[in-house]
């Protein structure tokens, strides 16, 4: 036996035990060769010491004979010897074609035929190579499991044609071979344990899986692929649903538009008139002023007018008064006076005062007056109706959703309990790493979070990112059934709750943080206390610190609970709300180092540190006098 170093020709065969050259070399009636003091080393080392079989592909159709005795080839090694002889060169194909007796001669008559008739075409990337050639490389047509070994129709023929093959079993060319045989007993893994999803061996079978409910992998395949049809059909029918979903949504977006469309124009119609009407009271009431005006103008125009008139003949009269006091006769000008007093018009004209009464400001006044009670009447009538008419869904537009529950589901089911009950509502659960503030470092595959204040991290500048308030949401959302989720807290100011995908992400105002709009609901520990927040209003709640919190939804319910996670599950707080979108996981981590971790569901819960007994005083110990 040659030595395990040696290296091989490139164009020779090896023995598979040794990996050299064959030394008196011995061949199975399924085509492995080996080295006749190879193989008898092999055997002597098995444990089973009255059967001897192939060391490859384990057949046990030979018994145990001493490597040298002619029993080993079992009648065949006259030709098997010549078939090793051919591919180490000791033979030429001439000599191989030699007609020899019996049925060796037909089948290499049938071999060079085979040969002649068939050339080996170009293998593809994905074909597999016929493990049994040497020297060219044939495309393999069948890979045995019980073998490990992979065929050309020129070597599978043993298979098809010796009835000790015929429990072999054959299947369509395997790249990975081995990893259909079970590391441990090196036998194929041909049956499945439906207890723990496993494929096993029969060794397997025996160890560990007494008991356990084991079909062949044939009919394991065909229940696990009736049952994959069987989900298909499901998603696919759920698919279909949501597609049609997806598209009634689009539609409603449409018919959303065209409503509010149409609204505005009964709007703006209607605000039209209502200018309309104040431009008419305007005119009224500038048309008022004028009247007023004219009319006070025309009275002092009259008064006006009246004196001008008296002043005039006042003066006519004064001129002939000045001229009878000329007169020098006496009688003359008694005869003149007496004449012209008889003809003299009324010139009296009492003392006049001329005011001015003006009470406009108080037209001012009224009009400011009314100006108001009319503007707080329009407000109000329009606010207060549209309030009221509003609160009973009368004149709403929204989405409605109503979840497709089958009738065996519509039975109440009891609310969670345990940790157990919870975890029946987990799913896999990461951080959007498109919202995280810039302060907020991401770890852990985006389930840690850590505020490392001052120290900014390079994020990209999106419309999603959070650019004030230190918060960050989660990738998934809830909507309709019953969610779950728990979260390891760590630092004072850590924020945990939920919140919708439409909260403002740019502003600095309290509705952009967790705590401050009519649309979050959370929960902070101040390490002092947990507070509850909703609409920026905090309520102090006096329950024991815990480090784990666990968020329940009932979407469908309108329930929101918070829970501390220990040993038991103890209820924080619980909100009672009418949710309109999906809800986000949402987390504010107010200061440096605090820590949000998600906990998947298979992590244990966390146990508590017992406190540790107090510590009495030390007595000092006194050293006697010496």
């Amino acid at each position: 036996m040659p030595d395990t170093e040696t290296a091989k020709p490139p164009d020779r065969p090896a023995c598979p035990i040794c990996s050299g050259g064959f030394e008196d070399p011995v061949t199975f009636e399924c085509g492995h060769c080996f080295c006749r003091g190879c193989l008898g080393e092999t055997w002597d080392k098995a444990e089973s010491k009255d059967v001897s079989s192939c060391p490859q592909c384990q057949d046990t159709s030979q018994f145990r004979t001493p490597p040298g005795e002619n029993g080993l080839m079992n009648g065949t090694g006259e030709h098997q010897a010549e078939t090793v002889e051919e591919f180490n060169g000791e033979k030429t194909p001439e000599e191989m074609q030699e007609p020899g007796e019996g049925e060796g001669k037909e089948k290499a008559e049938e071999v060079e035929r085979v040969e002649e008739e068939e050339t080996p075409a170009a293998l593809g990337p994905d074909d597999v190579v016929c493990d049994s050639c040497i020297e060219t490389h044939s495309r393999a047509v069948k890979s045995c499991l019980t073998c490990m070994v992979s065929y050309c129709e020129s070597h599978l023929r043993p298979h098809l044609e010796n009835v000790k093959f015929q429990n072999h079993r054959l299947v369509e060319p395997l790249r990975d071979i081995e990893s259909r045989t079970c590391e441990t007993h090196r036998q194929s893994l041909d049956v499945f344990c439906l207890a723990d999803n496993s494929c096993l061996c029969q060794g397997c079978m025996e160890e560990g899986h007494r008991g356990h409910n084991t079909v062949p992998v044939g009919d394991a395949r065909k229940q696990i692929e009736e049952e994959m049809r069987k989900k298909c059909a499901e998603m696919i029918k759920t698919l279909t649903a949501a597609e049609n979903a997806i598209s009634k949504l689009e539609t409603n977006t449409k018919s959303i538009e065209n409503s509010v469309k149409d609204v505005k124009a009964t709007i703006e119609e209607q605000f039209s008139a209502l200018v309309e009407a104040v431009e008419k009271a305007k005119k009224e009431v500038k048309e008022f002023l004028v009247n007023e005006k004219s009319s006070a103008v025309k009275q002092a125009e009259g008064i006006k007018a009246h004196l001008e008139q008296k002043c005039t003949e006042l003066k006519k009269t004064q001129v002939q008064v000045e001229k009878l006091s000329k007169k020098k006769n006496d009688i003359d000008f008694l005869q003149d006076y007496c004449e012209w007093k008889q003809g003299a018009p009324d010139v009296t004209l009492p003392g006049v005062y001329i005011g001015l009464m003006d009470r406009l400001p108080s037209f001012s006044r009224v009009v400011i007056e009314s100006t108001k009670e009319i503007c707080g009447q329009l407000l109000s009538t329009y606010r207060d109706n549209l309030k009221e008419v509003c609160k009973n869904d009368k004149c709403s537009i929204k989405t409605t959703v109503h979840a497709i529950i089958p009738l065996k589901h519509h039975i109440s089911m009891p609310e969670p309990q345990t940790r157990s009950d919870f975890l029946k509502y987990t799913s896999p659960m990461t951080f959007d790493p498109d919202t995280a503030h810039r302060f907020l470092r991401l770890t852990e595959d985006n389930r840690k979070v850590t505020n490392t204040t001052p120290w900014q991290h390079p994020y990209m500048d999106v419309p999603e990112r959070f650019e004030h308030w230190r918060q960050v949401l989660a990738s998934e959302s809830f909507y309709l059934g019953r969610h779950y989720f728990e979260a390891d807290i760590s630092g004072e100011g850590t924020h945990v709750g939920v919140t919708y995908k439409s909260i403002d992400r740019k502003g600095q105002e309290n509705n952009s943080c967790i705590t401050g709009n009519d649309f979050s609901w959370c929960l902070q520990w101040n390490a002092k206390q947990f507070s509850a927040w909703h609409s920026d209003v905090e309520t102090p709640l006096k329950v024991e610190k815990f480090t784990r919190i666990g968020v329940y939804v009932d979407y469908s319910r309108g329930v929101l609970g918070f829970y501390g996670v220990a040993d038991t599950m103890t209820l924080i707080h619980k909100y009672k709300a009418k949710f309109q979108e999906p809800l986000y996981p949402a987390f504010w981590l107010s200061k440096k180092e605090n820590t949000v971790q998600l906990v998947g569901p298979g992590d244990a819960p966390p146990q508590k540190t017992p406190s540790a007994p107090p510590t009495l005083p030390t007595i000092p110990t006194l050293s006697a006098p010496k």
